[in-house]
């Protein structure tokens, strides 16, 4: 069998992201068949025994994934067009009276966050922003069965064939989509559930039908629902939560 990376290695077995490897390796925080390995792009065989020492468990259980019901007008990410990103909403104002979880906030969990799973700027809902490589993977990642579901309010007539094809037939980019779930949830408002996220994917399927989005809001990512968080607030991923 050839050699791999142990990045590569540990990334695809859900240990964590490429990028926190390399740093666990370098810190000296990575066995390999019970020996410290500490040099950048070493190569073991497939089938090798990987683990985190003690230290760099500890550090990934000290990782923060927060989760923001984002208002319009956020961006998901970096800012851009003079929009503040989600993140800015993070601070002990922000965070919800009924979070359970018992940790304390501090900035140092605010270093290295990044989005696992993009909302527009003009939609709302359910936002993950994690330190944790093992979530974004799991929520992003390419072998990613997550889904995520959708409210989403549209203007318009729909005929039988085009919520058929919302379910499945439509292309993006000259590619055929997923399968999708989609189903009327009241008069003016679809349920979308979708384990693909292209940019902004919602919107440009309804257009294809013939309707126009006027709200969408994500209301769950995998087992993770928003309920009852409000609007530009945010709790921590619970200790025994997953998605």
């Amino acid at each position: 069998m050839e050699k791999q990376r142990i990045s590569k290695l540990m990334a695809g077995r859900g240990m964590c992201s490429r990028r926190e490897a390399d740093r666990y390796i370098e810190r000296g925080l990575v066995l390999v068949d019970g020996e410290v390995v500490s040099e950048l792009g070493t190569k073991v065989a497939p089938d090798a025994k990987i683990e985190l020492a003690e230290a760099g468990r500890k550090r990934q259980e000290q990782q923060a994934t927060f989760l923001i019901n984002k208002p319009i007008g956020y961006v998901s990410a970096q800012p851009e067009d003079g929009h503040r990103p989600a993140s800015d909403l993070l601070d002990r104002p922000n965070q919800w009276s009924e979070d359970r979880s018992q940790r304390k906030f501090h900035h140092g969990q605010l270093r290295g966050l990044a989005p696992a799973g993009r909302l527009d700027i003009d939609s709302v809902g359910l936002l993950v922003l994690t330190q944790d490589g093992r979530v974004a993977r799991r929520i992003i990642g390419e072998d990613s069965d997550v889904d995520k579901e959708y409210l989403v309010r549209v203007e318009g007539d729909l005929s039988d064939e085009g919520l058929k094809l919302l379910n499945h037939g439509l292309e993006l980019d000259g590619k055929p989509l997923k399968p999708a779930k989609v189903t009327w949830q009241n008069a003016d408002q679809l349920r979308f559930v979708l384990r693909e996220g292209k940019k902004r994917q919602i919107r440009r399927m309804v257009e294809l039908v013939g309707l126009k989005v006027v709200g969408l809001k994500r209301i769950r990512i995998g087992k993770v629902v928003l309920g009852n968080l409000p609007e530009g607030q945010w709790r921590y991923l619970g200790d025994h939560e997953t998605f």
